[in-house]
């Protein structure tokens, strides 16, 4: 488990640790019957403090390679149709914005330091393979993918803080 890619459930563990928990597990029956078609890309946005990062924790945690989701058992999701079928099959990137953007100074920063970031840890992870170009993003992803056979999900966390601090960035 890495930092940024299969994170684990940690995070989810410390939400269903606590003593107001509410179970949002039907989120995932939903993404399942999403994945592979054109509504696959998903935003969930809702006001502050309705469970935004708990819920892409859960989703981390549910779809992440070598994570052990025994802790979904108990939950809603577990008695879906779709429950065994997505559970823990896919290399999840989870990104947290908020986290890069101190370390920034504008838009072309922060979209430079995520790049780097995830190259050098899915480099790391994926040290064996013979890529064509380990300077782009893009054909990293493209040749784990194709070469171990696995898609990957993309969980962005706090996305929109970029809007709120970059709001008079023009930079693309």
């Amino acid at each position: 488990m890495g930092i940024y890619l299969n994170p684990g459930n940690k995070n989810f563990q410390i939400s269903l640790n606590s003593k107001i928990y509410v179970d949002k597990s039907n989120l995932i029956a939903y993404t399942n019957s999403v994945i592979n078609t054109e509504q696959r890309f998903v935003c969930v946005s809702r006001p502050r403090r309705f469970g935004k990062s708990m819920a892409a924790s859960m989703l981390a945690a549910y779809y992440g390679l070598g994570t052990d989701s025994g802790q979904f058992e108990h939950l809603a999701i577990a008695k879906g149709e779709s429950y065994r079928e997505h559970l823990n099959q896919y290399n999840v990137i989870f990104l947290n914005v908020q986290q890069f953007l101190s370390q920034t100074e504008n838009i072309a920063t922060l979209k430079e330091l995520i790049e780097k970031t995830l190259l050098w840890e899915l480099l790391d992870e994926y040290s064996n393979l013979n890529y064509f170009n380990t300077s782009s993003l893009t054909s990293v992803l493209q040749t784990i993918s194709s070469k171990m056979s696995t898609d990957f999900i993309f969980i962005i966390d706090e996305w929109d803080c970029i809007f709120r601090e970059y709001k008079n960035d023009t930079e693309s």
